[in-house]
């Protein structure tokens, strides 16, 4: 039961991480190739958007965490204190030293945000808290 559980938790973050991508990409498309922003403030900008996204659906959704929010913002926010200066440098690198696509640069990046934070979320931020809220209480009660 508990592994069935944990696929499903992996497949909602996986699809909320999507619509956070969708996200990710219109706000980027818009600043970079609209208001023709330089790349690095496009990408953090959009970067920015999708975060709070997907931290609030999962919060609610996949981990049904009713643990302290601003101490689980904060510990997301230690997480892109770290992955946002490393892929945004590995953006720099591929666009304007490489010549890669701004998009190819864009996607690889949100592969490696989607594994790295689900396994930081999972083992770290709601670690203690998975299945607390008012919701996961009332699905327990549901499957008694």
């Amino acid at each position: 039961m508990e592994k069935k559980k944990e696929f499903w938790r992996a497949v909602k973050f996986v699809l909320f991480s999507a619509s956070a991508g969708i996200i990710e990409i219109v706000v980027f498309a818009l600043l970079n190739e609209l208001l023709r922003l330089p790349y690095w403030l496009s990408y953090l900008a959009a970067l920015a958007a999708s975060v709070l996204w997907n931290f609030t659906l999962n919060r609610k959704f996949t981990f049904q965490s009713a643990n302290n929010v601003p101490k689980a913002m904060l510990q997301v926010a230690l997480f892109y204190a770290v992955f946002t200066p490393l892929s945004t440098l590995l953006e720099h690198v591929l666009t304007e030293k490489l010549g890669w696509n701004e998009y190819l640069a864009t996607a690889i990046n949100m592969g490696l945000n989607l594994i790295t934070e689900y396994l930081y979320d999972r083992y770290v931020v709601f670690r203690d808290s998975i299945d607390t809220n008012e919701r996961a209480k009332k699905q327990a009660e549901e499957e008694k």
